[in-house]
């Protein structure tokens, strides 16, 4: 049916730094994924020295390796702008070769505050203040080498010319998603709605969407915001895709799920979330609870969610829990 929902996992390779899973469980999960016909993607996330993270490109090599179902992907790839553009081209025409197709590239501006994020800044040669203006340039500098050999750009940071990457990525891999957060989040055409500035970048700019912490109707209104945005500069939006980054922990015993999803999140970011934050980031509770909380995203434009078990315990039984107590149920 249209309204079904597919699903993804994402793994929480910043567990590695901090020594909560190792690789091989990283690609065991994957495995895992790969093998239950009720997850189409596998998801990692990225990050260079703030909150840091298993390389993402490493890590979805490796899981491209032992793969050949599932779609791959960066949910989502938070040091963009800070990466030359040029060698990240040919390193993502490579992922995508050794994916066969597979790979979806998800770019942000990335964010953070503080002595770490302004010393990564310094030391990358990035004013955090263009961040967003250096993403999206670099935006289309993949797209010219992607689709051009041999010919100048001139971009505010970038320029060049004589350049050729004879290797091109898939229709698939060439695409690239925009994932905006909470942070660009007001109460725009409804209570929760995508900024107007979100609205308008994923619709010039991208060929797809990844959000979080939005309500369903909210989330349906972004959606078709964003629809109406792209149609309305032309572009044809039969192709573009979007995708919910969701964090969930599955506990029959709501207050322990509390304090797991608490004590993984506060040490993953480094940061003291409030209960009101916690609200609206996630699901925890019974999977009854979980199920009501996600066929609400039904028919609401949401074409994909993506699961971050949140959990410093047993990740590999909350898998099992999602797999087989909530998952084939949101689309009955």
């Amino acid at each position: 049916m249209a309204d079904n929902l597919k699903f993804g996992l994402i793994l929480a390779n910043r567990n590695v730094v901090l020594r909560q899973n190792t690789v091989a469980e990283l690609l065991d999960m994957a495995r895992r994924a790969e093998d239950n016909p009720l997850f189409e993607s596998v998801w990692v996330g990225d990050s260079l020295f703030v909150n840091p993270r298993l390389d993402f490109l490493t890590l979805l090599a490796a899981i491209a390796s032992q793969t050949d179902r599932v779609l791959l992907g960066p949910a989502c790839m938070g040091s963009f702008a800070l990466r030359d553009p040029l060698v990240f081209a040919h390193h993502w025409v490579g992922l995508d070769q050794l994916a066969e197709g597979r790979a979806r590239l998800i770019v942000c501006a990335g964010g953070g505050t503080g002595p770490v994020w302004d010393a990564e800044s310094q030391a990358l040669g990035i004013d955090p203040k263009d961040r967003r203006k250096i993403m999206l340039e670099n935006m289309a500098v993949l797209r010219h080498l992607w689709t051009s050999d041999g010919q100048p750009f001139a971009g505010t940071f970038r320029r060049f010319d004589w350049l050729a990457l004879e290797l091109k990525p898939s229709p698939g891999g060439a695409q690239i998603w925009l994932a905006t957060n909470t942070k660009r989040m007001a109460a725009v055409g409804g209570a929760g709605e995508a900024s107007d500035l979100s609205v308008n970048r994923v619709a010039q700019y991208a060929d797809g969407w990844m959000t979080h912490s939005i309500a369903p109707e909210a989330f349906r209104g972004s959606w078709n915001r964003i629809l109406q945005a792209a149609q309305n500069l032309g572009r044809n939006t039969e192709y573009f895709d979007n995708c919910l980054y969701y964090n969930i922990n599955i506990d029959d015993d709501k207050d322990r799920a509390l304090r797991s999803v608490s004590a993984f999140l506060n040490e993953y970011y480094n940061f003291e979330f409030a209960q009101g934050q916690l609200d609206n980031m996630l699901t925890w509770g019974s999977p009854a609870h979980c199920i009501e909380a996600l066929r609400a995203y039904r028919g609401k434009g949401v074409k994909r969610i993506a699961f971050r078990l949140c959990t410093q315990g047993d990740p590999f039984g909350q898998f099992e829990r999602l797999a087989r107590d909530v998952l084939p149920y949101i689309n009955e």
